[in-house]
């Protein structure tokens, strides 16, 4: 994961940092809802769900093997 855009200084960024959504952290997309909104992410030890919207604030890459 690269970070959480913008910056982090809104109360969503502060929240997703809090979740575990932190540069360096792997992210693996779990499941999705059947129209696609919201997905279950496994980061860390845990699983979160997040909405479209607030997925949309993170930043990512594909892990190379």
């Amino acid at each position: 994961m690269l970070g959480v855009a913008p910056a982090g200084a809104d109360a969503v960024g502060r929240r997703l940092a809090a979740l575990g959504f932190t540069p360096g952290t792997v992210v693996e997309v779990v499941r999705r809802a059947p129209l696609g909104d919201p997905v279950i992410y496994r980061l860390k030890d845990y699983e979160v769900c997040l909405r479209r919207a607030e997925a949309a604030r993170i930043r990512t890459r594909e892990a190379t093997a």
